[in-house]
């Protein structure tokens, strides 16, 4: 995704930030980012948590955390 794209998205989800206390900005802009990107990349490795780690440059204890926070279970992506 470009820089323009990603700005424009942001513009896009400004009505939903002006119901976010100050200060938590940020935050709030993160979890709308990091919980799609984690489960795009546990899609891409049929959830293989090492493999999506690798893929978005984090640690794979990482990635367990933030699943965890998320409510994401890897088994979803699990190939049978």
């Amino acid at each position: 995704m470009s820089v323009e794209a990603m700005q424009k998205q942001i513009i896009e989800i400004e009505s939903e930030l002006c119901d976010i206390r100050k200060g938590e900005v940020y935050k709030a802009i993160m979890e709308m980012v990091e919980r799609p990107l984690i489960e795009y990349a546990l899609g891409r490795t049929g959830g293989n948590q090492l493999m999506a780690a690798r893929i978005l440059g984090i640690n794979r204890n990482t990635i367990r955390s933030k699943a965890k926070k998320f409510g994401i279970d890897a088994r979803k992506w699990k190939m049978a």
